[in-house]
């Protein structure tokens, strides 16, 4: 035992002498064989999906840029929240802005979505993630809200009169507001989704959720009338398409937006988007059905709190909100 407390005491002497500390040491080790930014971003990237790009790749190439020599633990905390700061000081101003505050809260989630991979991938330990010690800022209340009546009528008159495709946009404000679904799960339709005869669409949302959605008998129709003048014929064809038979791109709810804002003021000035028409439906089914059937209309799977157990809504229950709301008979809905 004596021998082994001598060569303990020499090893810290020469450690001493050298100015290396056993931090150092395991510090180093943890270092080997780790890949840098600039390799592992692709990895990534690959695995995270297309909707995690849209959020975080802006965010990430930013680190590339920055990080993008260093491996993966020579980035430090104060690294992250550096540039939390620079890119929250930078975002662009939009009317509804709130001082770059979603911008500084994507890159922590952007950093910590890279670490998260490398410790499920085994090449850090999970107390090793520099992004998980930086916390992110407190989320503010959400200021969307339901659409007023007449608000929604502005919105859908000035539609219907102005642009260059009324049909086009009058159709999206239509089935927004009918079935409550994100930009993602229109654009995602295809000519298979749509079951005229049950008044039904499919439709694919975040999270992987899959579901069929009521629609009026009118709106039905107008998509099948749509889907054949603009050219979706087989089943794997997009539903929703310009004039010229082109598949519709989220640019068009951005043109549209940015042309209501034009002509009405009050649009722009609270940054109302496509997304309001979902609090607005939503709304309104949770005000006149209650919570348990505006969940499920919602597209909503979660299973936070144990009364989620006992209120699950019926496909027929939701046809018979959606009924109610638009003063059409539905196949699927009950008396």
């Amino acid at each position: 035992m004596t021998g082994e407390l001598q060569r303990v005491a020499t090893a810290r002497r020469l450690l001493a002498e050298l100015g290396v500390t056993l931090a150092d040491l395991v510090a180093h080790d943890n270092q080997v064989g780790l890949p840098t930014w600039a390799d592992y971003l692709p990895q990534v990237i690959a695995a995270a999906g297309p909707g995690a790009g849209r959020t975080y790749g802006t965010y990430w190439a930013r680190m590339a840029t920055a990080w993008g020599s260093r491996t993966l633990l020579e980035v430090a905390a104060s690294d992250i929240e550096a540039m939390q700061h620079a890119m929250a000081g930078t975002a662009r101003s939009r009317r509804n802005n709130r001082s770059g505050r979603h911008a500084g809260e994507h890159v922590i989630a952007a950093a910590r979505a890279v670490y998260n991979r490398a410790i499920a991938d085994g090449l850090i330990p999970a107390t090793a993630s520099p992004a998980h010690k930086v916390a992110k800022p407190r989320r503010l209340p959400n200021t969307r809200r339901a659409l007023a009546p007449s608000e929604l009528i502005e919105i859908n008159t000035t539609a219907r009169t102005s642009g260059n495709d009324t049909i086009l946009d009058a159709l999206l404000l239509r089935l927004h507001t009918e079935t409550a679904c994100r930009r993602g799960g229109a654009l995602g339709i295809r000519r298979a989704d749509l079951d005229p005869d049950r008044c039904l669409v499919r439709l694919r949302e975040k999270g992987n959720t899959l579901r069929w959605q009521p629609l009026s008998p009118a709106l039905a129709a107008c998509l099948v009338e749509h889907a054949a003048a603009r050219g979706a014929v087989l089943p794997t064809d997009v539903l929703l398409r310009y004039r010229d038979g082109r598949a519709l791109t989220s640019r068009r709810y951005d043109h549209l937006w940015n042309r209501l804002g034009q002509h009405l003021p009050w649009v722009a000035e609270h940054g109302i988007s496509t997304h309001w028409l979902r609090h607005t439906t939503l709304t309104w089914v949770e005000r006149h059905f209650g919570y348990g059937i505006a969940r499920p209309y919602a597209g909503h799977t979660d299973t936070t709190g144990p009364a989620t157990t006992y209120i699950k809504a019926s496909l027929q229950e939701v046809a018979t909100a959606l009924a109610a709301m638009t003063g059409q008979p539905h196949p699927l809905a009950t008396p």
